[in-house]
């Protein structure tokens, strides 16, 4: 096996056993010595790519964006050069993170709480600068192939929409609270504004 290969698959396994850990418990609860029990991978093997949990708990934030920009961009690139596709695997990435359990926004705030490291405070800008970097080339190649206004601003709208989403997540990992704007009034809203002559 070539090392490249070994490298994804030994990154792949912390990725799959870490999303396990936080599915049956707390972020700041999960060690170093949970993962390395449930991989089966030694101190050393995990320590050659990350330092600490932080780091895998950030590549699984950078997975989830960057697999919702793939399935943005197949709906491109398979000819659906209208709005409503790739809108929609934007809808259901919104969906996602209006659950209070999904991993990444469990993940989210658990990193939240420790902006004052500057590891993690790097990373959390890091993330939030790729997720506008790519909400502005989704508007923007909307507007290359005409389903999105020319009007529209792609750097004032894709950190509104980032703004937005943040905000959901947020209110996702607050007990008890009902709100009328769903994440899917959030969708509507975002059509609305890119649709907007």
């Amino acid at each position: 096996m070539k090392q490249e290969e070994r490298r994804e698959q030994t990154k792949r396994l912390l990725l799959e056993t870490t999303k396990e850990l936080v599915r049956e418990k707390s972020c700041p609860s999960i060690t170093m010595m949970d993962i390395m029990d449930r991989s089966g991978l030694s101190k050393g093997a995990i320590f050659h790519y990350v330092k600490s949990k932080d780091e895998i708990f950030v590549w699984l934030l950078q997975e989830r964006l960057e697999e919702t920009n793939e399935q943005f961009m197949l709906e491109v690139e398979q000819g659906r050069r209208t709005f409503d596709a790739p809108m929609q695997k934007i809808t259901e990435s919104l969906l996602a993170y209006a659950n209070a359990q999904d991993i990444t926004n469990k993940i989210l705030m658990y990193l939240l709480g420790k902006e004052d490291d500057p590891i993690i405070a790097e990373a959390l800008k890091q993330y939030y600068e790729r997720s506008v970097l790519l909400s502005r080339q989704w508007i923007e190649m909307g507007k290359q192939y005409g389903v999105i206004p020319e009007s529209v601003d792609a750097g004032k709208t894709a950190d509104l929409f980032v703004m937005m989403t943040f905000g959901l997540r947020v209110r996702s990992s607050i007990p008890f609270v009902t709100s009328d704007f769903q994440a899917q009034d959030v969708s509507s809203f975002m059509i609305d504004i890119l649709q907007s002559r």
